[in-house]
């Protein structure tokens, strides 16, 4: 299950969060972001203890702006609470399973 994050829900998903949160920083206009898609979808399916999350850049561009989003996709990796890692660019099923590890 992937969830439409926002900056007003940032703290209650992502920072109250024990688990592992990943979240990508993605726009409709942004090619790199439409083929991401998919793979995220199907990466949330197959790890259903990751909360998959995805924040329009267009629309919450304070949330972007506090994560240093420069390019996209930008995928961060919060785990409990704290940023862990981030990468820019597409990223494969076995990446994201890495950058969650």
């Amino acid at each position: 299950m992937e969830i439409n994050l926002t900056n007003a829900a940032f703290e209650e998903e992502i920072v109250n969060f024990d688990g592992t949160a990943l979240i990508d920083f993605w726009a409709p206009w942004c090619g790199p972001c439409r083929m991401q898609g998919p793979i995220l979808a199907e990466f949330a399916e197959a790890n259903p203890d990751i909360k998959v999350c995805k924040v329009n850049v267009d629309e919450e561009e304070e949330l972007a702006a506090r994560h240093g989003v420069m390019s996209i996709p930008t995928i961060a990796v919060y785990k409990a609470g704290k940023l862990e890692k981030k990468t820019v660019g597409v990223q494969n099923m076995q990446a994201l399973a890495e950058l969650c590890s």
